[in-house]
């Protein structure tokens, strides 16, 4: 296995970031310093990382259902429910890609993969996320548009790119952005309140019928299909002469 690969599957960070360390000289393998990412560790090698010895973490890939009333973090001081509480005891070290504050539901990614977390996140990849919306009144369909143009929030600027309605209260609602609580404060400045909030789908993935509480690890293919490069935008035709 490469060094990179080795680093970031016992959980230093994404292939890109344990990178950085390998360059900066910090990592020993057999008691020889190694800047070479190509570097192939055997399984009888020692590695560390400055005084520590890294040993490589069976790779976890999976969606969880988070039910309501669970927060999405590895320790609360008040000792409230997190959605490790719903996690296997015996995996390894994973954490969550995204949030969903306490009173929303619905997918998560949980993994140890920091390729795979990288692909989830960073902007360039533009993930879709599709959401379930219930609101406290009517919704106006006049506002579809303001939705879609874009508003300044708490957080930054922030659009949805699709909005369907589903009941005279109930929306879909489809985001490239991860902006905190981007839904509820969207639709706060349109003076509505967001009662319910499930998410769907992340990009290729989703929710399905899996029961709140409830994960499922995903298969080679899933993992595949969420770490492929988005297709570049096509050519603009350029204009004939006049």
């Amino acid at each position: 296995m490469r060094l990179n690969r080795f680093l970031a599957s016992a959980g230093l960070g994404s292939r890109r970031g344990v990178e950085e360390i390998i360059q900066s000289g910090q990592v020993r393998i057999n008691g020889r310093v190694v800047t070479d990412l190509a570097t192939q560790v055997e399984p009888a090698d020692a590695v560390k990382v400055g005084s520590r010895l890294i040993r490589s973490e069976r790779l976890i890939h999976a969606i969880l259902h988070k039910p309501k009333g669970f927060l999405c973090t590895a320790d609360d001081e008040r000792k409230r429910r997190t959605i490790f509480d719903l996690l296997p005891s015996n995996w390894p070290r994973v954490f969550h890609v995204g949030r969903l504050d306490k009173e929303s539901e619905g997918l998560l990614i949980v993994t140890n993969d920091g390729d795979l977390s990288l692909h989830l996140t960073h902007p360039r990849f533009k993930m879709e996320k599709e959401y379930e919306v219930g609101l406290d009144r009517p919704f106006d369909p006049i506002h579809r548009d303001k939705l879609l143009r874009g508003m300044h929030i708490q957080g930054g600027w922030a659009k949805a790119e699709h909005v369907s309605q589903l009941g005279s209260k109930a929306l879909r609602v489809v985001l490239r952005q991860g902006i905190k609580r981007q839904i509820r404060l969207m639709f706060k400045d349109l003076d509505y309140e967001v009662t319910h909030l499930r998410r769907l789908r992340i990009g290729p993935i989703a929710l399905g019928t899996l029961p709140p509480g409830e994960w499922r690890l995903l298969s080679a293919r899933e993992v595949a299909l969420l770490k492929k490069d988005p297709a570049p935008p096509p050519p603009k035709k350029e204009s004939a002469p006049k």
